[in-house]
């Protein structure tokens, strides 16, 4: 360890802890006080290396180490930090995973929000490109590709190679990515006045009324799986409606360090979700990332909020959920039909919301089922992997994932992020193509 770091060596024993994000704070924006926070955290992990394998900024950061004078990080050149930072998504794997330095753990190592405030103080200096902002607004851009009139062109000249390399030159999205599809028939239309009542029985932590966060991706991009949620959960006896007019959870502008639109996003959501929980309704998103907002980013930011710690105790990952109720004795477990070998791909936002891998206990319930958990990132990260310059990087990533994939020789291969099943798809490049656990539970269910 370089002679900056001081303290004991010894990894923390206790479990992990997060302190607030001091986000509004000027301190926060000093950029002198940045850098001298990046090279002390940054020489901790030169001198670790234990998260070396989870994403790029780690190999970034430690051959800049290496190929410097002084192979120590006071020989990296302060300009150079951000080509660690930019490699980070915020998966906070290495947080919760890897990184033994942790709160409570006296050197208080906490790199993905160190990242984000590098990007918070990045954007607040020059903002963003046109790009960046453009795919973290999910929700203009889906209000406007679901357009009948324009979303057949959207989805046609997002498979038109010639298109795709225009794409590619002009806008920086590469054209070997997989874009997301979009539906003018999207959830919401689907569901409009779709609120039909079942008799409540209500479990120990389940109230047994579900009002579905649909999410900008799970609204505009993939509403098959939506409708999917909300058939095996009437299924399961559970009332179900959609939450009212809602915005985009806000990770993408997180990711993009734009903490001002997260917020403005959170006075859009929080009142609305609050008010719904009064009522005795539970909230689910099907999407993890969404979920992991409300549980983790968004009270962090706003600790004082009561709405959002009210939230943060009362919004579900879909197979969190059901396995709750199945705990309580509540969950139909007659099922028809056997899915034979899955590849299970646990997605990292799920999995650092410390909850278990209930997707994967759930599926083991349906007679005749083998499931094989693949606990790897699959490095896309909503936007990541659609940029030019970061592809190749997010494929090389996925690699391990893809090969545990072809290795399993599956009925059906699937991850909990949607996005992450489209990244694997990818990679096998051999014509199949994920199903989301949720669709498999339906497919069992024969409903």
């Amino acid at each position: 360890m370089g002679a900056k770091t001081e303290g004991s060596r010894e990894g923390n024993l206790e479990a992990p802890t997060r302190h607030r994000l001091d986000w509004q704070s000027a301190d926060f924006y000093d950029e002198e006080k940045l850098n001298a926070e990046l090279e002390r955290v940054y020489d901790i992990c030169h001198g670790c290396r234990r998260c070396v394998s989870l994403c790029n900024s780690f190999p970034t950061l430690f051959d800049l180490v290496d190929e410097s004078e002084t192979m120590e990080v006071d020989g990296v050149a302060k300009k150079d930090y951000w080509k660690v930072v930019e490699h980070c998504y915020l998966c906070d794997l290495c947080y919760m995973t890897k990184c033994p330095y942790v709160p409570p753990h006296e050197w208080n190592v906490d790199f993905p929000h160190l990242m984000l405030r590098a990007k918070a103080v990045k954007f607040k200096k020059t903002g963003a490109s046109f790009r960046d902002k453009l795919l973290s607004s999910t929700d203009t851009v889906g209000k406007l590709a679901s357009i009948p009139v324009v979303v057949n062109f959207v989805n046609s000249a997002n498979q038109i190679k010639a298109t795709r390399q225009v794409l590619e030159k002009t806008l920086k999205v590469s054209s070997k990515a997989t874009l997301p599809k979009y539906h003018s028939d999207t959830l919401r239309k689907r569901m409009s006045g779709n609120t039909a009542d079942t008799a409540i029985k209500a479990g120990k932590k389940t109230t047994g009324k579900v009002a579905i966060f649909t999410t900008c991706y799970g609204n505009y991009n993939e509403p098959d799986m939506g409708e999917d949620l909300i058939s095996v959960l009437r299924h399961n006896g559970i009332q179900v409606k959609l939450v009212g007019k809602e915005q985009c959870c806000g990770m993408p502008k997180l990711e993009l360090g734009d903490l001002q639109s997260v917020a403005k996003a959170k006075e859009a959501n929080a009142p609305q979700l609050s008010k719904l929980i009064d009522e005795g309704w539970d909230i689910i998103a099907p999407i993890p990332s969404c979920v992991l907002m409300f549980k983790q980013e968004l009270p962090l930011m706003f600790p004082e909020d009561a709405e959002l710690q009210k939230i943060k105790a009362a919004i579900f990952d879909p197979f969190e959920y059901l396995h709750l109720r199945n705990r309580d004795g509540l969950m139909n477990t007659e099922f028809k039909q056997s899915l034979g070998k899955v590849a299970y791909h646990v997605a990292c936002h799920q999995r650092v919301q410390n909850i278990g891998m209930k997707t994967r206990d759930i599926l083991l319930m349906i007679p005749d089922t083998e499931v094989e958990a693949i606990e790897r990132c699959s490095g896309h990260d909503g936007t990541y992997a659609v940029k030019f310059e970061y592809h190749e990087v997010s494929m090389k990533i996925a690699r391990p994932v893809v090969n545990r994939v072809q290795k399993a020789e599956a009925n059906y291969y699937t991850s909990d992020c949607p996005m992450a099943g489209h990244q694997i798809a990818n990679g096998l490049d051999d014509g199949s193509d994920t199903t989301h656990p949720m669709s498999l539970l339906r497919k069992a269910y024969g409903i």
